[in-house]
């Protein structure tokens, strides 16, 4: 019950030090009279991605490589799936052109990579699979040409590049900050530690764990953006939420934590893999069907009700 209660507090400080950093940090940027598009390049984006990045390079420290892979994959099959899927059946989902051929299909990319990185065993034969340094080197040069790609498209559309700005004073924005970091330490910390806890108190291992609680958790902030989004309709926000959400999940968070210590990957991670793989494609697909560059309400109930199926899957596996 300790371990449950402390998870809890941890995606509590989680999430509320991720808003905390972002809020002092972005008003701090201003008062330096830096650039909008470079505050939402930077800041906003690197403090949504915070929760998983965080928890994730606190799991490399420790070597549970289960939590790091189960966590970077969990998440974005939920935000697929889960998030998507859900408001697509508050909303249809109409999809700008360049999130339909570039945005999504670079997640498609992202999933298929990190299919590739993770099955030494298959691919090379190699005793055991590893996502290694020289491959998280990788994963950032990647994630540099979408930074750029990012950095481009705002360029071209300036309005994109408005963000919110909480104004606050100069102590107040330090304090924040500070605030915010402690926050994100402490909160990754009890997740981490009491994750690893419960899967050892009830039998369970730390790779279903990631997967299910651990990565939900860490995409609140996704989910309650999108959810919000979709309710005012202004679903470009919802979609591009959790596009780039998986992007930097894979691509940053994943390329980070296998440069701190290189990922092991679990033989029984290719069903996961595989789902990643799996949630992106039919993203990119249910765009050609029915209403074109839409994700329909019937789509969306599919999506949901295939990530019901996946947990189910992952649950039967455990107790199987």
């Amino acid at each position: 019950m300790l371990n449950i209660v402390l998870l809890v507090l941890g995606f509590v400080l989680l999430i509320y030090g991720a808003n905390w950093l972002v809020d002092g940090a972005t008003s701090l940027a201003k008062m330096y009279n830096i650039p909008n598009i470079v505050i939402g390049l930077t800041i906003v984006a690197f403090g949504t991605s915070s929760p998983e990045l965080v928890v994730n390079v606190l799991a490399s420290v420790n070597g549970q490589s289960d939590i790091v892979l189960g966590n970077i994959l969990g998440s974005n099959i939920f935000n697929v799936m889960g998030i998507l899927g859900l408001s697509a059946i508050i909303y249809p989902l109409t999809v700008k052109t360049n999130t339909t051929w570039i945005e999504i299909p670079l997640a498609l990319l992202s999933a298929l990579v990190m299919l590739t990185m993770a099955n030494d065993m298959f691919l090379d034969g190699a005793e055991s699979s590893m996502i290694g340094r020289v491959e998280g080197l990788g994963l950032l040069f990647f994630f540099i040409i979408f930074m750029v790609y990012n950095l481009g498209l705002m360029k071209k559309n300036p309005e994109q590049s408005d963000v919110s700005i909480t104004y606050l004073s100069r102590p107040k924005s330090l304090l924040y900050i500070l605030g915010g970091m402690v926050g994100l330490v402490v909160g990754g910390n009890l997740i981490v530690e009491s994750a690893s806890e419960l899967a050892r108190g009830f039998g369970i291992s730390e790779r279903i764990i990631a997967l299910t609680i651990v990565s939900i958790g860490t995409s609140a902030p996704e989910l309650a953006t999108s959810i919000t989004a979709v309710r005012k309709k202004n679903v470009d926000i919802a979609i591009g939420n959790v596009v780039g959400s998986n992007i930097f999940n894979t691509f940053l968070v994943l390329g980070i934590a296998a440069i701190v210590n290189p990922v092991q990957v679990n033989v029984n991670s290719n069903f996961d893999l595989l789902t990643n793989v799996l949630a992106s494609f039919l993203l990119f697909l249910f765009l050609f069907t029915g209403r074109k560059r839409q994700l329909e309400r019937w789509e969306g109930l599919l999506l949901l009700l295939l990530y019901l199926l996946y947990l189910l899957a992952l649950i039967f596996w455990q107790t199987g």
